[in-house]
């Protein structure tokens, strides 16, 4: 294969001169560079990307683990590969379906220089051992965490879902069921507070109908139609863990006959495009500027910048479900 020093005697110049027209140095004049970048091309040289890394200490190279794809990861990958690839990164998707050995492979590999970040979506190895690799590289997460060395892009979704319970009121809805996610998470977590606090608030009783935890798919958002006529305590309005679950609790009443929102009224969360495909009413919540901010956060690591994050705010997107 072969190598600067070949290119360089072929040409007729240094070994220098080939390494800043590879690399698009200014420092060369045209008449040089076209004729080194014809040796270049009659050799079908390619510069190994390994050396170039190991020589610069840095790969250009971000990983994001996930355990999972969602459609909310989808709109998180899209923003941040699109910032990376704007200031010459590449991204690297692993997906651990879960396990928390292929997390520490990841981890392993900002070790081992791989790669230069990380963004864990949502851990599955405890912070304390997270927080052992990041001194081989930046580590960012998109989970709520309070820890020093690795800053999250999370929102306070206390606020967001508070918008999503105020519209419901405001609408004359009073029997709100909850749909909740992962109840060991601190999101879940501050939803369950913030309707705790709303009941409070307006002084209604926060068991005045059947609440839901653990669910957050299409599949469980059909079934929750076919629940919702078996129920003799019926709610008159659910706000859900996210646009996915709404999506098919909206598409399955609808294929049942029934009249959303005359029967039931349905807010999602997360604004995704099922959202706006089904008309629905959902709270805005701002993941591409929190993968922006990832991103931000990174390079300012990498690169010794202080570039400003983007602020971050919820807003409520009513529509026809409400």
């Amino acid at each position: 294969m072969a190598n600067i020093q070949e290119i360089a005697k072929l040409a007729g110049v240094s070994s220098a001169t080939v390494s800043r027209v590879i690399n698009s140095s200014d420092y060369v004049s045209a008449e040089t560079r076209a004729k080194v970048q014809a040796v270049i091309d009659q050799l079908d040289y390619v510069p190994n990307l390994n050396a170039v890394s190991l020589k610069k200490g840095a790969t250009k190279q971000i990983g994001i683990v996930a355990p999972s794809f969602t459609d909310s990861l989808a709109v998180f990958i899209r923003s941040f590969t699109t910032a990376a690839q704007e200031h010459g990164y590449n991204v690297s998707l692993f997906m651990t379906k879960i396990d928390p050995e292929k997390e520490r492979h990841a981890l392993e590999m900002l070790r081992q220089k791989q790669v230069d970040a990380l963004v864990l979506v949502i851990r599955l190895n405890d912070w304390a051992t997270i927080e052992h690799y990041t001194k081989y590289g930046p580590i960012v997460t998109w989970q709520r965490v309070e820890n020093e060395k690795i800053p999250s892009v999370f929102m306070n979704q206390y606020d967001g879902y508070m918008l999503g319970l105020e519209h419901l009121y405001a609408k004359g809805y009073r029997k709100i069921a909850n749909v909740y996610g992962n109840t060991t998470g601190l999101n879940t977590q501050s939803r369950m507070m913030a309707f705790q606090d709303f009941c409070q608030k307006y002084a209604l009783d926060p068991q005045a109908v059947r609440h839901y935890y653990g669910m957050g798919s299409r599949r469980r958002g059909e079934k929750m139609a076919h629940i919702w006529l078996e129920e003799d305590n019926r709610p008159d309005a659910f706000i859900t863990a996210n646009d996915a679950f709404a999506a098919g609790l909206v598409a399955e009443a609808k294929r049942l006959g029934l009249d959303v929102p005359g029967d039931f009224a349905v807010c999602g969360f997360d604004d995704m495009e099922s959202a706006y495909l089904l008309d629905m009413t959902t709270i805005h919540y701002p993941i591409d500027k929190q993968a922006e901010n990832a991103f931000t956060i990174i390079q300012n690591q990498l690169e010794e910048k202080n570039t400003a994050l983007k602020p971050l705010e919820f807003h409520l997107v009513a529509r026809k479900t409400t």
